[in-house]
């Protein structure tokens, strides 16, 4: 499939324009996530992954998160960049998502700054925000992209989208 350009309006980003192997940045803006209606996470600390053809995947301090609410499952997962992740259930006053987030344990070296990060799918929360506004979710259940308005696709994760 050929991918036609999305010329971005000021202040957006199109993921065609991210790198393949990924780049890792911090992210100073604010983020915060609802589960079970309850917020689980308020920060402004966090990193981005962009990588070509997805939504930034945000990953965000596991000591800014309440505490107790990961519980560990069996899922792992290897992408050829950060290595071996590894999969939380989140669990709150009786609710339970599962295996909405993953992190990496022992991430390979230009990862590293992922090592005590969790990252979470949204569509598994109540609402996640970026800078006050709602994400959508990346669409299909491989991919934890966060859509903002500031961000431009098409997206890989549809239907079809694999042969990207």
């Amino acid at each position: 499939m050929r991918i036609t350009k999305i010329h971005p309006k000021a202040g957006q980003e199109w993921v065609w324009d991210y790198p393949r192997p990924p780049r890792l940045e911090p992210f100073r803006g604010s983020i915060r996530i609802v589960f079970n209606e309850k917020t689980i996470l308020e920060t402004n600390r966090a990193f981005r992954v962009l990588e070509t053809s997805h939504p930034p995947t945000y990953y965000l301090p596991l000591e800014y998160f309440q505490k107790g609410i990961f519980v560990p499952n069996s899922r792992s997962s290897f992408c050829e960049y950060k290595g071996m992740a590894n999969y939380y259930d989140i669990v709150l006053n009786g609710r339970k998502a599962v295996q909405a987030a993953w992190y990496y344990p022992d991430p390979n070296a230009n990862y590293v700054a992922l090592k005590n990060a969790v990252a979470i799918y949204t569509h598994k929360m109540d609402a996640c925000y970026v800078n006050g506004e709602k994400v959508k979710a990346q669409e299909g259940d491989f991919y934890g992209g966060w859509i903002t308005s500031n961000i431009v696709g098409p997206f890989k994760g549809a239907p079809g989208t694999w042969g990207w």
